[in-house]
């Protein structure tokens, strides 16, 4: 019994360090809800305003989260101020972050966990932190989950996942040209947009030399991925959304003017429309990152120093 109770916190240990960077400690919230506390999942998306790509993304996780967390109430909400507005012209109503926790505090809802499908830990994320801090006092508890590229594990499995994806689909091994992949990834203006040199970076450390990462809004930028390309004597690219849906930027940018200018370099250009959403491997870490948050939460760091200074090891609390 007590090998098996060692085994079993040597586990939780190795998992708090691998998904998180050990900046987690284990806590179970749905095990802090009393009677009469009511206990939500809210999923929060950019949006969209294109139905075909949000019925195979948002839709699709909506229903997978659903069917994994069955105890909890579901919830959804935008973040895209211009989305929800013009899908508010067509009469359909998509609350903000801010105004679904309000309105499941005027419910009765206690306990929430809070998803978003974000890609990075962009400007995205920080906006809504700081709406689920403006309400922290109405509720008990407020997890928020993290994005799809939140640790070193993280990146490592969506690596794997489109690297295995993409070379299947060109029928990588085959004699003739090899394609070239470019995954074109929104962008930011913060420290966040080292993320997509790290992908680029894992691709290539991983023997996917004809991978590379471009950005519209940051960095690697459009000048950087044609230079490797040039470097790597690619002939036949294809361009594929590094985006949670292939919606504007998808059919605007990389259709559009990413696929010409790549054309008058002289490549043979072709497009894969395929938002990460719809990739079913993709939604299950959202789902893990879902399951993670109900039985861990993050740890203060002012507690960890407070730890230190007194010559304790927070570590060791795991």
């Amino acid at each position: 019994m007590k090998f098996v109770l060692l085994s079993l916190l040597f586990s939780l240990s190795l998992l708090c360090r691998a998904h998180e960077g050990g900046n987690y400690e284990y806590s179970e919230l749905l095990a802090s809800v009393k009677p009469g506390d009511k206990a939500t999942l809210l999923m929060v998306h950019f949006g969209t305003t294109h139905d075909d790509t949000r019925e195979l993304t948002i839709d699709a996780i909506n229903a997978k989260a659903q069917a994994a967390f069955p105890e909890l109430k579901f919830k959804e909400a935008y973040t895209s101020r211009i989305v929800i507005r013009r899908l508010k012209q067509r009469g359909i109503e998509k609350p903000t972050p801010l105004e679904a926790l309000l309105q499941l505090r005027s419910e009765g809802y206690t306990h929430v966990i809070v998803q978003s499908t974000n890609i990075i830990e962009g400007v995205e994320m920080e906006s809504l932190r700081r709406d689920v801090e403006s309400v922290l006092p109405f509720f008990k508890e407020i997890r928020v989950g993290t994005p799809l590229l939140y640790s070193t594990v993280d990146a490592e499995k969506v690596v794997e996942i489109l690297g295995s994806r993409l070379a299947a689909s060109a029928g990588e091994g085959k004699k003739g040209t090899k394609e070239h992949f470019v995954l074109v990834g929104h962008g930011t203006y913060t420290p966040a947009t080292a993320v997509y040199s790290q992908i680029d970076y894992m691709l290539k450390a991983v023997g996917r030399t004809n991978f590379h990462v471009g950005t519209i809004e940051g960095y690697p930028t459009f000048e950087t991925m044609l230079a490797q390309l040039k470097a790597g004597k690619a002939k036949s690219v294809t361009l594929v959304p590094f985006m949670f849906v292939a919606s504007d930027h998808a059919k605007n940018d990389i259709v559009g003017e990413w696929k010409e200018a790549l054309e008058k370099e002289g490549f043979t250009v072709r497009t894969r429309l395929e938002g990460l959403g719809q990739v079913s491997e993709i939604q299950e870490i959202f789902i893990e990152h879902i399951r993670f948050g109900l039985k861990h939460r993050i740890r203060d760091i002012m507690s960890k120093k407070a730890a230190y200074a007194a010559g304790k090891d927070p570590e060791s609390q795991i």
